[in-house]
């Protein structure tokens, strides 16, 4: 996201727990062109003062706390980031500067085992973790502000979004991270959970482009950003490993230890709402995802070698 707003001209101002660690961490197209302020997720004084100082026309909140495997652990930890954090920003919004937009990055956690599917914006909310609760909490929370206070607050319910940047600890990253490794001689097997597993996969880079999209319209709203389409995990390593040339079925093994229960429907969203009133369609295709991501692990692994 930072990216793209420096792309478009603006000045990004990033709110983090510690400016100085951040800025250690930051990526090289970033580092010099953003600035960092300390942000207490805890504190609605505290934010009420950065917003009061920086005058933002645009706020972007991506802060969340765990998701995957580790979404049900530390449920307060989650409902304290994930939700409550939210309301606080917004109250801090209004009152500092009710003009200010925001947009909310929620999941499609919050549908949880989905009544119906593909689910859009109009699918009951049924979430089945503390991290989904807490997306939800928010939710609810921006369209109670936006009808008592009129703030300019939209959330954009993400399905799964992936990039090469992808933290090590979810399931897209540890296939192209692994059979990098595997292609360079560096491991023999990969294992994991079901492979038949479905889930909608798209482009980290599509997605923020929505998210801004939604903050250039003239009224508030709530859009599902996905790709509509689901593949399983098993296709995610044909894909990842055929790249490399090889088969991933002399690789990668079935974990029964790993399995996650399987929905009760298929998890794939919807995107009508976001391509009829944004204009709005994912660019990168689910394959050319993949094989992105294995190549960024391919020279990743071949750096660490030398």
């Amino acid at each position: 996201m930072a990216e793209l707003l420096l792309k478009k001209g603006y000045r990004v101002v990033g709110a983090v727990r510690d400016p100085i660690d951040a800025t250690q961490r930051l990526l090289p197209t970033l580092s010099g062109h953003i600035e960092l302020v300390k942000w207490d997720m805890h504190s609605s004084s505290a934010m009420s003062q950065v917003l009061a100082s920086v005058k933002p026309t645009e706020f972007y909140n991506f802060a969340a706390y765990s998701s995957g495997a580790g979404m049900y652990d530390d449920p307060v930890g989650m409902i304290e980031v994930n939700g409550l954090a939210v309301v606080r920003t917004l109250e801090a919004i209004r009152l500092v500067d009710g003009g200010i937009r925001f947009c909310q990055a929620s999941s499609r956690e919050v549908f949880g085992e989905a009544l119906e599917s593909p689910q859009s914006e109009l699918t009951q909310r049924h979430p089945r973790s503390p991290y989904g609760a807490a997306k939800s909490l928010a939710d609810t929370m921006i369209e109670i502000y936006r009808q008592r206070h009129g703030i300019f607050a939209s959330s954009a319910i993400l399905f799964n979004h992936e990039s090469p940047r992808r933290g090590m600890s979810f399931v897209t990253r540890k296939i192209t991270y692994e059979a990098a490794r595997i292609k360079r001689g560096l491991a023999r097997e990969l294992y994991l959970g079901n492979l038949d597993a479905q889930r909608d996969w798209g482009f980290a880079g599509d997605y923020v482009q929505a998210m801004w999209l939604m903050l250039q319209q003239s009224s508030p709203g709530d859009f599902v950003v996905c790709t509509g389409k689901a593949h399983s995990v098993r296709d995610f390593c044909e894909y990842a490993f055929g790249h490399l040339d090889l088969d991933y079925k002399n690789y990668v093994k079935e974990d029964e230890a790993s399995f996650r229960r399987a929905e009760p429907v298929l998890l794939v969203g919807s995107a009508l709402k976001a391509e009829r009133e944004l204009g709005w369609f994912p660019e990168i295709g689910f394959r050319k995802l993949v094989e992105d991501m294995v190549d960024s692990d391919l020279r990743l692994v071949s750096a660490v070698e030398i």
